[in-house]
């Protein structure tokens, strides 16, 4: 199945502004202040609320102040979760990023869900090779792909190496911002669901490489909804479907994702699932990342109680 019920979120106890990670994310803006990991727990708390009144299963796990980890709000970069109960843990580019692979949050993960197997990439950071997770990636479960603009935090190597472990197939592109600099994440430009993608086709400059990805995703039977540069900037490439306990599918994205649609991308966007949008915006500002980056998809089967 193409999206999941439940969901594992993290908690922020001392978020705020990543200077290892601002090197190559041109959404971070700088920030200092006592008032950012409050207003960041307050919007975290409204967005999982949101979520859970909407009987989407959350697993809320808190972050630990040591080591300090600014970026642990956004957990689908370092590990993600395969049908088939397996854990895949991920390379990251920043060194402080790596110290979110807590063993605490696994003992709990392990609590609640069977984990029958894992593959770990880890190793590769010490030949300075990347692949965030599904930060990196954006998964077409269905039909087996994996989406992925190359950028210092992508590499082509580890990207085939995922594809080769889990018998998926990539469609690779480069994509840039209005300044020419790489985008960091392919899940900031694009979103897959289940019949529909929303894709930010004006980042991909080479023509050849815009119809390979169309056809890629046309080929499957989804519906494009493109979305404009100043769109994505606003993190309307950031969303994530999900469904919850009864079988009712969402498409979850930020206040101010929903705010930068038009109503005609909205009424697109209604015809296959409902929307739920939440105010992130100072997690967003200081943090790079928006609603889909705080999600990690669980596709595990839970422990009996």
């Amino acid at each position: 199945m193409q999206h999941s019920s439940h969901i594992m979120m993290i908690k922020p106890v001392k978020f705020g502004f990543n200077q290892e990670t601002a090197v190559n994310n041109s959404f971070q803006v700088p920030g200092n202040g006592d008032t950012i990991q409050e207003e960041a727990l307050k919007e975290f708390t409204a967005f999982t609320d949101l979520l859970t009144l909407n009987g989407i299963d959350v697993t809320i796990i808190e972050d630990s102040p040591v080591p300090h980890t600014p970026d642990s709000i956004f957990p689908n970069n370092w590990l993600s979760f395969q049908e088939g109960g397996q854990l895949i843990l991920y390379p990251m580019f920043a060194e402080n990023r790596r110290k979110e692979r807590k063993q605490k949050v696994l003992d709990l993960l392990h609590q609640k869900f069977i984990i029958e197997k894992s593959l770990d990439l880890t190793a590769y950071e010490s030949t300075h090779l990347f692949l965030e997770g599904t930060g990196s990636m954006v998964l077409d479960r269905e039909h087996k792909i994996a989406y992925a603009c190359l950028s210092p935090r992508t590499d082509p190597t580890i990207l085939e190496i995922f594809c080769t472990e889990m018998a998926y197939r990539s469609c690779t592109f480069l994509a840039v911002d209005e300044k020419g600099e790489p985008i960091y994440h392919t899940n900031v430009m694009m979103c897959i669901a289940d019949k529909f993608a929303v894709v930010c086709l004006e980042c991909i400059k080479d023509i050849k490489e815009q119809q390979l990805l169309i056809d890629c995703i046309t080929q499957t039977g989804k519906q494009i909804i493109p979305i404009s540069i100043d769109q994505m900037n606003h993190f309307a490439g950031n969303m994530l479907q999900v469904h919850n306990q009864e079988g009712k599918v969402f498409l979850v994205m930020s206040s101010q994702a929903y705010h930068s649609l038009t109503e005609d991308q909205i009424n697109e966007i209604e015809q296959y699932n409902s929307i739920l949008h939440s105010s992130i915006a100072t997690i967003e500002k200081h943090g790079g990342g928006s609603a889909r980056c705080m999600m990690a998809e669980v596709f595990l089967k839970e422990k009996k109680a």
